[in-house]
C-alpha cells in the first residue's frame, strides 16, 4: 500500500497530535504543514522533518503531492480550510465539531460528493473500546430498547483560560458535547429531533472570556429516548484530572454505565491525587497509541482502499444539527426543532 501524503491546516494542541501521529505512522507521509504564525511552522517542520511549511492554507492545499488534508482549525474555523481542500481534489479529515452550522455542513456533504473526495470527523471516541462494545451491546438487545441517556464531559476552569486560547469564540458544549452527541446518535442508531437548552455564564465572563460556564441540554431523538447532556469548563483546578466525562443509557431491560474520570489508574503521592489519562493517547515504546491514533489510521485505510469512513460527514453534520439547535434554545428560551435533512442528502450511512 502506497503511503498517504498528508497536509496538516492548524498546528495548535491538536494539529501538532495529528503531525506527530502521521509522521511516524508508516502509510502517512507528512508533506506540508500550515498555520497563520510563521514562528509555529517552523517550529513544527524542524520538530517532525516536514519538507513544506505555509501561513496560506490555499497554497498548500494546491500542491500536487497532497492526497489528504488535515483541518485542526479551531471549532468555528473548519469550512473554509476543509472545502478549500476539498476544491482543490484532496481528501479531508475534519477536527470535531464538522462545522458549526448546518449549512456550513451541508455545502461540504454536497462538495465532497461533487469532487468524489472522502471526509471523516474525528470524532475519535468512537475507537475507545469502552464504547465500541457498548454499541455493540445495545445494538445486540441486551439492554432492550433505549428509553433514555445522561452525558456529562466537563473540564477544569484550565481548559478555557489556558489550554485553548480561542475558548471565547465556542462553548462547552460545542467543545465536549460535540462528542457525546456523536457517540449517543451512534449508540441509538436514531436521529435528534428537539432540543431544550439552559446555561449559566458568569464566571468566564468575569475573567474577560465571552463564553458560557456550563449548559445543560435535554434532546429528544426520533426512538423517543430523551438523552441529557451536561458540559461545563469551570471546574476547580484542583480536581484530580482536568476532564470528568461519564456516559449511560437506560434501557428496557438492562443500563449501561461509562466512567472515564479514572481509567483503570489511580496515583497518590505526597503532593496530589490523580487519575492519569490514557485511553485516547499513551506514549508506549516511542509511539502514540490509542483510540486517538486509531481514528487516524482508519482514516489512511478510508483513503487507501476508497471505503466509507467509520464517521462521515453525514454524522458530522446530524451532530452539529443538534447542537445548532442546542444553541437556538439558549438564546429563545424554549425548545428547537433540529434541522432535517434536505431532501438532496440521504442519510443511509448515518446514525450506523
Amino acid at each position: 500500500m502506497e503511503k498517504i501524503r498528508v497536509g496538516v491546516i492548524g498546528l495548535g494542541i491538536m494539529g501538532e497530535l495529528y503531525v506527530k501521529v502521521y509522521s511516524a505512522h508508516p502509510l502517512a507521509s507528512v508533506v506540508a504543514v500550515s498555520s497563520r504564525r510563521q514562528k509555529r511552522v517552523d517550529e513544527i517542520q524542524a520538530r517532525f522533518h516536514v519538507p513544506h511549511g505555509f501561513t496560506d492554507y490555499g497554497q498548500m492545499v494546491e500542491r500536487k503531492d497532497l492526497d489528504a488534508v488535515v483541518v485542526a482549525t479551531p471549532d468555528r474555523h473548519h469550512f473554509a480550510p476543509a472545502s478549500a481542500a476539498l476544491e482543490a481534489g484532496k481528501h479531508v479529515l475534519v477536527e470535531k465539531p464538522f462545522t458549526t452550522s448546518t449549512r456550513e455542513a451541508d455545502e461540504l456533504i454536497r462538495l465532497s460528493r461533487r469532487v468524489g473526495k472522502t471526509i471523516q470527523v474525528a470524532f475519535n471516541h468512537r475507537w475507545l473500546s469502552a464504547y465500541h462494545e457498548t454499541k455493540r451491546q445495545i445494538a445486540a438487545g441486551e439492554i432492550g430498547a433505549p428509553l433514555a441517556g445522561y452525558a456529562r464531559k466537563n473540564d477544569t476552569i484550565f481548559v478555557a483560560t489556558d489550554y485553548i486560547s480561542w475558548a471565547g469564540e465556542t462553548t462547552c458544549a460545542w467543545f465536549l458535547s460535540s462528542h457525546d452527541i456523536d457517540l449517543m446518535r451512534w449508540w441509538l442508531a436514531s436521529e435528534p429531533l428537539e432540543a431544550r437548552a439552559w446555561g449559566r455564564a458568569e464566571v468566564l465572563r468575569n475573567r474577560g472570556i465571552p463564553t458560557y460556564d456550563l449548559i445543560q441540554a435535554q434532546v429528544r431523538f426520533a426512538s423517543g429516548a430523551i438523552v441529557t447532556f451536561e458540559s461545563a469548563w469551570v471546574y476547580p483546578n484542583a480536581f484530580p484530572t482536568i476532564v470528568d466525562s461519564f456516559m449511560e443509557v437506560i434501557g428496557s431491560a438492562g443500563l449501561v454505565h461509562l466512567d472515564r474520570k479514572r481509567e483503570s489508574m489511580e496515583v497518590s503521592t505526597e503532593n496530589k491525587f490523580t487519575y492519569p489519562k490514557g485511553f485516547l493517547t499513551a506514549e508506549i515504546f516511542g509511539r502514540l497509541r490509542g483510540a486517538f491514533p486509531a481514528c487516524l489510521e482508519d482514516f489512511l485505510y478510508a483513503v487507501a482502499e476508497g471505503s466509507t469512513p467509520q464517521v462521515t460527514a453525514l454524522d458530522g453534520r446530524q451532530t452539529t444539527a443538534a447542537l445548532e439547535a442546542i444553541h437556538r434554545s439558549l438564546e429563545t428560551g424554549v425548545g428547537e426543532s433540529v434541522a432535517p435533512l434536505p431532501p438532496d442528502l440521504a442519510i443511509a450511512d448515518a446514525a450506523r
